[in-house]
Formats: C-alpha cells, structure tokens, sequence
C-alpha cells in the first residue's frame, strides 16, 4: 500500500520535480546498450544546465525514495521518465486543447464531424462515443506496453528506464507487427546528422517545453472548471462536468 502511495504521489507530482529533477537523458549506441543511471549528484549538475535560474527543485524528495526498494538509480530513472513522458503528453494536450477550442476539425473523421458546434474540448470527450474513447485509451495502452517491453527495448539496443536505460527513449517502430513507415519519437529523423551537443540542447529543451505545457493545460482545465482562477489567464468556456471522471 506504501509503494503504491508513492507511486502515485510521483506521477501526480511530476511538475514538482520540475524544474530540475528530470534530466536530458544521454545518448545510448543503439547497438549495445549501455548504462545512464543517474543519482542526485547528477540530477543536481543537469537541473542547472536545465534552468540556470533555480536549478534542482525537489520540494517532497521525491528523489530520495526508495521506489519498491529498488535503489536511488532506479527511482531516479522513474522520476526521469515519468517527467518526460507527462511533458510530452501534456504539450499534445495544450496543443489540442487551443485546437479543439476554436472549433477546427478534421473534415474526413466521422467523430468530429457528428460532434455538436460549440462544445469545449472537455465537453467534446464527454459527447463522444464510448467505442471512440475506449479505442483512444487502446491505442495509448498498446503505445504504453511496446515502449516498456524488456524484449523490445533490447532489440534497440536499450535497457529500461529504471535498469540503467534511458529515460524518455521510445523504441524505434520497426518492431510493430504491422508495419507503420514513421516512427513516434522524429519521424523525419532529424536528429540523424545533429552533433552531441546540439541533441542535449533540444532534449533540455523538450524537458522545459513539457515542464511549462504542463502547468498550461492544467490552467486551462483549472479555468474552465472555476472561471477567474488562473491569475492573467484566458477567458475559458465554463465546464461544469467533472474532468476526473472520463466516462461520467
């Protein structure tokens, strides 16, 4: 019951961690994998090249748990993780969240053309199907399993975020069943040809960008749910349905 407290106090305070716990992971050959594992020392050198400004921030020690008992390596790696990967869904939230609230739709899904005009996003989910929320929350559950399958993370030449991999990484889609032609994480594989230094720039970038998308779509879920809560925010439709609850 302890672990699973923390387990959640982590997720849920994954912006707490912020400003300097999740570091910009290192480069990893990809053909055999080798160990990033980081303590707090390292965490503390990284937090300032992320933010020069505050530095480490990390309120609740969350870093200094013990997660399952698996030692500092691994709880950090899991913070790491677990930091990136809400940044990274958070800055798709606050992308679609400005999209959907100005009402622009792709005109060939079925979904979104039978949607009601003006509804805000949150009441959009809740006039969606039920089969179109749970093939959603599917297609995240399959994305979810592929990035943390041990047998597909070796074949990248990876190890697990908590085993001395490297937090963020999403395995290549060369190991889908059904072939998919792009890849989730640089499609394009811009980073191909970048030199070292400019890849950790962007990844510190990433993290800061997902810090601060982050803290944006919870202002505007904050702000639909009580009007005039967030301090020099938007001005917001009202929701009055309760975003905690999906399928309400």
């Amino acid at each position: 019951a302890q672990n699973n407290f923390v387990m959640a106090l982590a997720l849920s305070h994954s912006v707490s961690m912020g400003f300097a716990g999740a570091a910009a992971p290192r480069l990893v050959t990809p053909v055999a994998a080798s160990s990033v594992a980081m303590g707090i020392a390292d965490l503390e050198k990284i937090g300032k090249e992320q933010n020069p400004l505050i530095g480490y921030w990390d309120p609740l020690n969350l870093g200094l748990l013990n997660f399952w008992g698996q030692g500092e390596e691994a709880t950090v790696g899991f913070l790491r993780h677990a930091e990136i990967k809400h940044g990274r869904v958070a800055m798709a939230a606050f992308v679609g969240y400005c999209v959907q609230a100005n009402g622009i739709r792709f005109p060939w899904d079925p979904v979104a053309g039978g949607m009601p005009a003006g509804l805000s996003p949150p009441e959009q989910w809740d006039a969606m199907p039920l089969e179109a929320k749970l093939q959603i929350i599917l297609f995240v559950g399959i994305l979810e399993g592929y990035s943390e399958h041990s047998f597909i993370l070796e074949k990248s030449g990876e190890k697990h975020y908590m085993k001395g991999g490297k937090p963020g990484f999403f395995p290549p889609t060369d190991n889908f069943p059904h072939p998919v032609g792009l890849n989730l994480y640089d499609p394009f594989n811009n980073a191909k040809g970048m030199s070292e230094e400019v890849k950790a720039k962007r990844r510190n970038i990433e993290i800061n960008n997902g810090r601060l998308a982050m803290i944006g779509i919870m202002g505007f879920v904050a702000e639909a749910t009580v009007p005039g809560s967030v301090p020099f925010g938007p001005h917001l439709a009202p929701y009055a349905g309760n975003v905690m609850i999906p399928f309400a």
